[in-house]
Order: structure tokens, then sequence, then C-alpha cells
């Protein structure tokens, strides 16, 4: 992929013109659904290529009908790591649990849409590179709007105007704090971090998740399609993570000192540390704003509203906010104080159900107080209420009255109801879990 030219003149026949920070899954999705809804987009990444690889991540509930709706079930489902279950084992190996993909209609805690992050973006990139430019390896380095406009200037010197421009640079999104203010106002920390690499698959992983924990910490693998190599996963717990989430030696150092002494095959795991291609560590956090839009400026994804991985319904919340997003811009004409407000309104019961969840398992993972009473067991009926509501819960207008240049299929009015989880069951109560 190579970096593409800044113009700094419209182009012949042009719309609304709507620039995207961020090429992970958020930015590319919306990147889709604003071409469709007529809109020139530009999608600007500041990493020079897409990131291969990273956590395995999960489509549930709605999130499955914009996919479907996006025309892109397929080419999804053709990149999936077809992951056939989960085992959780003891030190020695010992299955103690296990959960399948086709529980609880698919959206359990192996989805039946699960896939690595890297491998999404990549389907998603090629599903729009044709309709929306991207810049790589370019960032913000200015912005002013007015009334009728936003004027951007890149780190890289070029200038342009845009109609609208949109923020779905991830957790720690440069966007957001430019234009709303500091993370510290934002993001709020669950206490726990997550790491994730991958490396060669040398434990005979064969379709089956194997996952050991002990108090405050876990290990595991994965398998993707390459089945040459698996994913290592690792949490802990962390009050407070003193490490730049740049700083990728020290995060290595950090692991380590953290995982040590823990048992079954972690040793091993940690001796690929040095030489896997795409490690990534951060703390576990949510983003809690009062607002997702700033005048012509909105967020989406995990610059807006991060449930975090312990969700395990980031990329839904992705994907199902940029079919909104898109959809109410579109239906307000492009009124960027109505199409902002429809977006939130149609949003917010979505996320906070999500954030909940993550929340909850964030709790339950937490090493309690020696003297720490007995959590109580959570109310049966309100936590079935609450997947579903996190999984379900969002109505997906079809939008008739809104241009829409490739719809693949005719959508319904509202979103078919997916199978609610009982909650009855270890595999409900563990469809939260990342």
């Amino acid at each position: 992929m190579t970096t593409h030219e800044f113009e700094t003149t419209p182009r012949a026949g042009s719309g609304v013109r709507v620039l995207v920070v961020g090429a992970s899954i958020a930015g590319p999705a919306l990147a889709h659904w604003l071409g469709r809804r007529g809109a020139e987009v530009t999608v600007v990444e500041r990493a020079p290529s897409l990131r291969p690889g990273g956590q395995a991540v999960d489509a549930r509930g709605v999130a499955k009908e914009v996919i479907r709706r996006m025309g892109l079930d397929a080419a999804v489902r053709a990149a999936c790591t077809d992951t056939a279950g989960a085992h959780t084992v003891d030190a020695d190996g010992n299955v103690l649990e296990t959960f399948r993909a086709d529980d609880d209609g698919g959206d359990g805690y192996i989805a039946d849409i699960e896939i690595l992050r890297g491998d999404l973006s990549q389907v998603l990139y090629d599903d729009t590179r044709d309709r929306a430019e991207y810049i790589f390896g370019d960032r913000i380095a200015e912005l002013t709007q007015d009334a009728d406009g936003v004027d951007v200037t890149f780190a890289s010197g070029d200038r342009r105007r845009f109609d609208l421009v949109i923020g779905a640079d991830g957790l720690h999104s440069s966007l957001r704090a430019m234009v709303f203010g500091p993370h510290e106002r934002f993001v709020r920390h669950l206490g726990h971090v997550l790491a994730f690499y991958s490396v060669p698959n040398e434990f005979g992983l064969d379709r089956w998740l194997i996952d050991h924990q002990e108090p405050g910490r876990s290990a595991g693998l994965r398998p993707i399609q390459d089945a040459t190599r698996a994913m290592a996963m690792f949490s802990f717990t962390a009050a407070d993570l003193d490490v730049d989430y740049r700083d990728v030696e020290a995060q290595k150092r950090l692991l380590r000192e953290r995982m040590a002494g823990l048992g079954w095959l972690t040793p091993r795991i940690l001796a690929h540390l040095d030489d896997t291609p795409d490690f990534y560590l951060d703390q576990v956090a949510q983003v809690v704003m009062d607002r997702w839009s700033s005048g012509r400026v909105g967020l989406l994804g995990d610059a807006a509203f991060s449930s975090s991985p312990m969700s395990g319904q980031g990329t839904g919340l992705a994907l199902v906010g940029a079919y909104l997003l898109a959809g109410e811009l579109a239906a307000a004409g492009w009124d960027p104080e109505a199409g902002f407000a429809g977006y939130e309104r149609r949003m917010r019961p979505f996320v906070e159900a999500n954030q909940e969840i993550g929340r909850l398992h964030a709790r339950s993972r937490d090493i309690p107080a020696p003297d720490a009473e007995p959590t109580p067991e959570p109310d049966m009926e309100w936590l079935t209420d609450l997947i579903d509501r996190a999984i379900n819960g969002a109505e997906l207008p079809g939008y008739e009255g809104a241009p829409d240049s490739a719809a693949p299929t005719a959508p319904s009015a509202t979103t078919p109801s997916a199978t609610t989880p009982s909650a009855t069951t270890p595999s409900a109560t563990s469809s939260v879990r990342p």
C-alpha cells in the first residue's frame, strides 16, 4: 500500500466531503456506509499500512445483521478463525470447562463470527479501497471548524476542507484529545491489562481456544486461519500501568514480570515474545463521554464509546455505530446537528448496556481483598435482559428515504431478534467474556 497524494481542489461531481480518521475497523466500516449514502470519503491513518494480527474480535446479534447488509457476510466468514470452541484448563492442561461456537445461537463466549482484528480490517479495506481515498502514514496536525466546514492541516503539510470529520482512531484517539479534551477526562481504566501476539503453533492447537486462569492473571492460545501459527493471549490485574503504550520493549518487560511463575504452557509461549511481528499490550479501559460530537466533528467506535475487550462487543459497537452514523447523517440531509443527535439517541442505550457488561466482567476477574465480603450472585433475570440488550439492543432502521447506491438486499425496518442466551447456563454468563 502506498500513500496517496492529497488533492487541494474539489473533484468533479463531489457531494458532501467527509474525513474519517483511523483505518482499523470503525473507520473503513464507516467509509462503506458513507460511500453508499453518497458522500466522498477520505480515510487518513497514521500507521504506514494496515496493521495485521491483533486479538480475535466477534460479531454477535445486530452486528451480524450489519455485516449482512454490507454484503460482506461471505467475505467475513471466509476470513474467520474457524474456532470450534474453547476449553479452560488447569496448570496440567486438564479441561475444566468447555464452550462451543454454536452455544446461544452463535452469540456465546465463542461467537460463530470470530475473526482477527487485522483480518476484518483487511476485508473492510478491500471492500472500500476503490470507493474511498486512503492516506497512510499521515495524521491531522491542526483542525479549525466554522459553521460551513472544517479546515484540516495534516502533518505532511497539506491542507484541505471537509464538510465533516469523524474520529475512528481508537481508545487513544488523537482527534478526541484535539477537539474534546485530554484523555483523562474520558478514559476509565478497569484495572486489567491485555496482551496479544502471534506465535508458531508448536502446541498442537486445532480449532480450539485454550485458556488457563489463576487469580488475577491468565494465559491462553487461540487458533487462527494459518494453522502453522496461533495467537497468544495474556491478561493481568494492574490498578495503574506506568508504561508508554507506544514503548513496545517496556511493555514486553512488564508482561514477563507479571507472568513470572504462571504455570501451564506460559514459559513456552513467552519464549516467542521477542520474535513476534505483531505484539500488542494495553490497559482495559472504557471511554465515557456525555456527547460524541462537537459542531462538525464526531466520534465513532472506541474513540467515542470503548466498552473494553472485557465486553466482547467492541467490534459490534463499531459496526453498528458506523451503520447508524452514516444513516442518520444522510437522513438528516447531512446536517451535523440533526444527524449526530439521531446517531447518539439510537446508539447510547446499546453502548451503555455493553459498557455495563465490560465492567461486570472486569470486576469478576479482580482479586478480592483478604477481608472482602463474598460477591453476591447477580439477579439472573436482570443479567439475561442485560445480555440481550448488549447483543440485540440496537434498532437498525432501513433508511429507505436516504440514498443507497449498493444495497445488496432490501433490509427490514428493524433487526430480527437473535437468540437470547439463557443466563442459567455457564455459557450464557461467559458470553460477555473477551
